[in-house]
């Protein structure tokens, strides 16, 4: 059947417009508040702030959609703060919910807080990105850095599963670095995803955005505060700082308290801030060590971020938005047994787990999105399996799955505390979560 008169006068008139929008220069904008929580409302847990949390965002805008990259110094983003700032920014922005990724960066020392005066902090950094929106290009490099470690080993004296530095065990030293910057080449942001742990701070009981905020301010720095970058957490459900040998001690110190009052933790989490005697000239050695630690991770971290960024020789001037979210189940269990490691668990069935997926879609950039602690080797896999090179996984976003952990499948074969805590049943999640966002990627625009 022949187009109508009408038809093709309708073609001709929109084929321009679509034409100009889809090549519209990108505009993008950054900014970072902080949202340390004041020193008379930390919890009884928490004795001081060793330094600031913050939310950082980063806004996109291709002519047609617009997106916000946020990344928020917490353990981790609850559903309903999650679902608040997307309604906030869909609602107050115009910034859809499918085009948001918040990315907790799993600092295991920042209290949480209040939904209300929180979310209107991590809002603000992403109107405030968007103010200062600006002609803009994007570019994409990896690098590689050694300072992660997969953590789970057989111990050498009981022969059963531990927590240590595993040298041989499965772990991606991969960084990948988004980068964004005028059109006259003056630096805007920097968005970075990397696989590790941030709880080098986690004995200190002090408020701390850890590795991730140390690297991101590092990186800050270098450019004289002219430039907000942006930790994502990468698949480090299995992944450690390298150096975390200290915090080993002070848990063998914490043992060895309580085993003097007659209670054996120690195939248990020592509670946070009870049992180590702070006057203590070696508990202060080797707090003091950790502190130090922080510091080093994110000078090292970040000096491979900038490494990238200096070695970017396309960036692009325009690319297409495309975002998607979809959530997955998979069977689910309740643990009936105790003990943190080194034996097997007992289970019984348990109702469906959800796990939120997402994909926000830079150009030939993916970046893949769940909502829980994922296993490296599943990004691993997911990598290899994407037909798009430039492919990574933020984990711990836009919300928390009940799920606990989510092991690799070859995984549920070890004794290990985050295998033993999962709420999932073997065999559904790994391959879930692959094919879950290679469909997002299909789905999605070119």
């Amino acid at each position: 059947m022949r187009p109508t008169l009408v038809a093709v006068l309708t073609m001709a008139l929109a084929g321009p417009a679509m034409t100009q929008a889809q090549s519209a220069t990108v505009r993008a904008g950054a900014a970072k508040v902080d949202v340390t929580p004041d020193d008379g409302a930390l919890p009884a847990s928490y004795e001081g702030i060793l330094d600031r949390l913050h939310s950082r965002a980063i806004v996109i805008e291709d002519g047609i959609s617009t997106a916000a990259l946020i990344s928020v110094d917490a353990g981790a983003v609850p559903d309903a703060i999650w679902q608040e700032v997307a309604r906030r920014l869909e609602s107050e922005l115009d910034i859809p919910s499918d085009n948001v990724l918040l990315t907790a960066t799993h600092t295991h020392s920042a209290p949480r807080q209040d939904i209300g005066p929180y979310t209107d902090k991590i809002v603000e950094s992403v109107r405030l990105a968007r103010e200062r929106s600006v002609p803009a290009r994007i570019g994409y490099g990896t690098g590689v850095s050694y300072v992660n470690v997969n953590r789970n080993l057989i111990d050498p004296k009981t022969r059963r599963w531990w927590e240590g530095p595993n040298y041989d065990g499965p772990s991606d030293k991969t960084v990948a670095v988004i980068r964004f910057e005028s059109v006259a080449g003056e630096p805007i942001a920097v968005y970075y995803n990397y696989a590790m742990h941030a709880v080098v701070a986690g004995q200190l009981d002090l408020v701390s955005g850890d590795a991730p905020g140390a690297t991101s301010n590092y990186i800050e720095q270098s450019f004289d505060d002219g430039i907000v970058a942006l930790w994502s957490s990468g698949a480090a459900g299995d992944q450690n700082p390298l150096y975390f040998q200290q915090a080993y001690d002070l848990r063998e110190i914490r043992i060895e308290d309580y085993a003097a009052r007659g209670i054996d933790i120690s195939n248990a989490m020592p509670p946070g801030g009870q049992g180590l005697n702070k006057q203590n000239p070696t508990v202060i050695k080797l707090m003091n060590q950790q502190k130090q630690m922080i510091l080093s991770i994110g000078q090292f971290l970040g000096e491979e971020v900038l490494h990238v960024m200096r070695r970017m020789d396309r960036l692009e001037p325009s690319v297409r938005i495309d975002g998607r979210h979809k959530i997955v189940s998979c069977p689910g269990r309740e643990r009936t047994n105790t003990g943190r490691a080194g034996f097997p668990g007992e289970y019984r069935d348990a109702g469906l787990v959800e796990i939120r997926l997402g994909l926000l879609r830079l150009g030939d950039i993916m970046i893949g999105a769940a909502n829980a602690e994922v296993f490296n080797p599943i990004a691993q896999r997911l990598k290899r399996e994407s037909p798009y090179a430039r492919t990574l996984l933020a984990t711990l976003t836009n919300g928390m799955a009940r799920s606990g952990y989510i092991p690799h499948d070859a995984g549920f074969a070890m004794y290990t505390f985050e295998v033993l805590s999962s709420r999932l049943q073997p065999g559904c999640a790994e391959s879930a979560i692959v094919d879950g966002v290679l469909d997002l990627m299909a789905e999605t625009a070119p």
